[in-house]
């Protein structure tokens, strides 16, 4: 059996409101679509330390990619270029994929 690689959940707090517990499961069958298995969600608070909170886990963890329920949930709407010199970024509304940015490719 192949095993997928690991995606990695992310949502705000503030953006998610009452909807959270209902995204949460749609982010784990989203990675499944996308072909990944799906690890745990980052669920956090403070819009400010988030990104930064994300970055660290995702460069100590290792998962290759970061699943979102929406671009909205980064600051300014798009993902900080430092997750995605670490890893893919998939946003499951509307459905994307960010490929990782290689080393010197900017």
């Amino acid at each position: 059996m192949v095993s997928l690689p690991k995606v990695l959940g992310y949502l705000r707090r503030d953006i998610a409101g009452i909807r959270q517990q209902a995204i949460e499961p749609l982010m784990r069958s989203a990675a499944g679509d996308f072909g990944y298995s799906y690890t745990k969600t980052m669920a956090v608070s403070d819009p400010f330390a988030s990104e930064r909170a994300l970055i660290a886990l995702v460069a100590n963890s290792g998962v290759p990619a970061v699943i979102v329920p929406s671009l909205k949930h980064f600051e300014g709407g798009r993902p900080p270029e430092a997750l995605m010199r670490l890893a893919d970024v998939l946003v499951m509304e509307p459905r994307a994929r960010f490929t990782r940015i290689e080393a010197g490719s900017l």
